[in-house]
């Protein structure tokens, strides 16, 4: 077993082998879960899931394809996933016609579907939460900080307008805290995120993070207000008390498991 003090990224992975938590497979960045490994996660999620409902979220599930034309509505999230981007070019033999990419996350689907869903202000807000997989090809990986394959919590709300959307995105970020302090014992700093730090198609983004023992920062949870930026790009509007055609504000957040916990040094 190698020491922690001389070789930290090496102890890491001695640890989390010998404690029989995962395995490697022959997908360049793809771990799999074994039973202790995955156990912890389902501890993690039953936490959050309770939480979520308590607070009036109910779970749903969506396509993991989705259309190339769909990242192209909104210029900003396209290029922030851009080089991570896995996609489908051929099925049953035969070229697409549209290239599919594997989800980095879910916004552009269900800002689709939510065209379709909210019409009116008694139809918001909209407390959808997905427990799923996401894709983002990393250049470089390590077991449950960095993988191509992760799973995660992603929630995606739409509101009647900015104050709502504001008090769901900090509700988020406290239930957050909350399950990594209390139920995993990892004491968390909570705050904004800078301009060059903030997720791609947002208007302000918060996180929980870890310091690590190298002296490094983990991004453990993100939570994120979207304003109306893709309400504009999908289109969705809905109709006010006044006969008025507005559109919802959006908050999104994540929590991960096989865990693209994103690595900052420490400030």
């Amino acid at each position: 077993m190698s020491n922690q003090k001389n070789d930290f990224s090496k102890w890491y992975i001695d640890t989390i082998q010998k404690a029989d938590l995962m395995d490697y497979t022959p997908v360049r960045g793809c771990i799999a879960f074994k039973p202790d490994g995955y156990e912890i996660w389902e501890h993690i999620q039953a936490e959050m899931d309770r939480r979520f409902k308590e607070t009036g979220h109910r779970n749903a599930y969506f396509p993991m394809l989705i259309p190339e034309s769909f990242f192209q509505k909104e210029k900003d999230h396209i290029e922030g996933f851009s080089p991570e981007l896995p996609w489908v070019t051929e099925a049953a033999g035969e070229k697409l016609e549209e290239r599919l990419a594997l989800r980095p996350t879910s916004e552009t689907m269900i800002g689709h579907l939510y065209s379709d869903w909210v019409k009116s202000y008694r139809d918001l807000p909209v407390l959808i939460n997905q427990w799923a997989n996401v894709f983002r090809w990393e250049k470089k990986t390590l077991p449950f900080i960095r993988t191509s394959e992760f799973l995660w919590q992603e929630g995606h709300t739409a509101h009647v307008d900015e104050e709502e959307a504001r008090e769901e995105t900090m509700q988020m970020l406290n239930i957050y805290k909350e399950v990594v302090e209390e139920l995993l014992a990892i004491p968390v700093y909570d705050g904004q995120k800078t301009p060059s730090e903030r997720f791609a198609g947002a208007v302000d983004t918060y996180s929980i993070e870890a310091m690590m023992k190298d002296g490094k920062a983990v991004q453990a949870g993100t939570s994120h207000y979207l304003g109306t930026k893709f309400a504009e790009a999908f289109d969705i509007k809905y109709l006010t008390k006044e006969n008025r055609q507005i559109r919802p504000h959006y908050f999104m957040g994540n929590f991960n498991a096989s865990n693209r916990f994103r690595h900052h040094g420490a400030r």
